[in-house]
């Protein structure tokens, strides 16, 4: 898939395609989880991976770590090509010190996230996934948590914290139900918005129906929704995640939801990955659980590399013309 979104380039330069074998996907993904929490000195590549890495002037890569020292070892490397928004796999410092840049694919899979995120809004506020396990399991249920106060989208008021483009697109899709939208983000201003308001983070939770998370995961972010800010939520709003579990104070989220403080939640991101057998979210019937798969779709994955011929491309013909 690698080699074939990247053809193109094969008539402007030699193009070498190499994998970063796994045994199986749960590995890969924990893999890639590993790296994401711990930067790109969390897993040490093949050595032989490495090597051919240290060969290269030019570097395109998925979630593949790119350290410190494999940045001294690579003599040759100019750009480094990120295929996703996230650059966590990348040594940003040593990169800057060797005056290599790199250049990341802003909104890969920003439609297949938001595309997920209402379908999770629905899943979780008609009990979709619920019913679905209860006729499974031989049961005709038609009582879940929020029996009586099952609502409709219409008019509601959907509180996005984070406007990127991944948030973006879910009032877009959502403007469909003739949804409201309030929106938290301290780099946006009202004139960006093509609908909704700007409000602050407090208005955003005391008044919105739905909380949906889209802010990026940075120290100033880091459990940005805590037990204090669950507690402004109205009893009958839930809240969803397809961002970053570190967002979230998992604990207090938890708590939340044993004591019905908010209606229920839906959630495709957790601390850890995959979640025990025993976890606590798997106890209570107030949320809709997803296995961090909002953004896997053939089309995000697939895409990736096409998208980025255009920057590979516009960067070779700048260093041939130096």
């Amino acid at each position: 898939m690698m080699r074939q979104g990247l053809s193109d380039l094969e008539t402007v330069a030699e193009l070498k395609v190499t994998s970063w074998q796994h045994p199986s996907i749960e590995e890969l993904q924990a893999a890639n989880r590993q790296v994401e929490e711990q930067g790109p000195e969390g897993i040490d590549l093949p050595v032989a991976l490495q090597t051919e890495i240290s060969q290269a002037s030019l570097l395109i890569v998925q979630f593949t770590p790119i350290n410190r020292q494999l940045i001294e070892k690579s003599p040759k490397l100019k750009t480094i090509f990120v295929l996703r928004a996230g650059v966590e796999n990348i040594d940003l410092v040593a990169a800057k010190e060797r005056q290599i840049e790199v250049v990341n694919l802003s909104g890969r899979n920003a439609r297949a996230v938001a595309e997920f995120t209402v379908g999770l809004i629905l899943a979780e506020i008609k009990n979709i996934g619920r019913s679905h396990n209860e006729l499974q399991a031989g049961k005709w249920r038609k009582g879940f948590p929020n029996e009586g106060q099952i609502i409709e989208l219409k008019e509601r008021k959907i509180g996005l914290i984070g406007f990127g483009k991944i948030g973006f697109l879910v009032t877009e899709l959502l403007s469909g139900f003739s949804c409201q939208f309030l929106v938290y983000d301290p780099y946006v201003k009202q004139a960006d918005l093509p609908r909704g308001r700007v409000v602050s983070l407090e208005e955003l939770l005391v008044n919105s129906d739905v909380v949906s998370l889209h802010a990026r995961s940075t120290p100033e972010t880091y459990q940005l929704m805590n037990q204090n800010r669950f507690d402004l939520m109205k009893p009958t709003a839930y809240f969803i995640n397809t961002a970053r579990s570190h967002l979230v104070d998992e604990e207090a989220l938890i708590e939340t939801l044993t004591a019905k403080k908010i209606m229920g939640a839906a959630l495709d991101v957790f601390d850890n990955e995959p979640l025990a057998k025993e976890h606590p979210l798997l106890q209570l019937d107030n949320v809709t659980l997803t296995p961090h798969i909002a953004g896997t779709t053939v089309d995000a994955f697939g895409g990736s590399p096409g998208l980025m011929v255009p920057k590979v491309k516009a960067w070779l013909l700048k260093a041939n013309n130096r």
